[in-house]
């Protein structure tokens, strides 16, 4: 991580975006950290989004608390419970029409 004041940026955005790589930058204000660059090279901008939305980290704040308290299942027990139930039988596949 690196900090700079941001009176004393005089590179471009740009340019401080290249060097950036998985770093991340700190811009201060009279020592006070005022705003952060940050790659977000490979994510897509709902990830970005969601990351940063208030309502979206007090809900997953709210079911990580809900988890400790209460306990839950693990994503292997999901997906055994949402998997499709077949009973045992072979789906039904239509035969292939052909010409007439």
């Amino acid at each position: 991580m690196k900090t700079i004041e941001i009176d004393d940026a005089t590179d471009s955005l740009g340019d401080y975006a290249s060097k950036l790589g998985q770093n991340l930058m700190i811009l201060n204000h009279d020592g006070k950290p005022i705003a952060a660059l940050v790659s977000i090279k490979d994510m897509d901008a709902e990830t970005v989004s969601l990351s940063m939305n208030p309502k979206f980290i007090s809900m997953i704040e709210q079911s990580r608390a809900g988890y400790r308290a209460e306990g839950g299942i693990s994503s292997a027990e999901m997906r055994h419970r949402l998997a499709p139930k077949t009973l045992g039988r072979k789906p039904k596949i239509a035969p292939k029409k052909g010409p007439k």
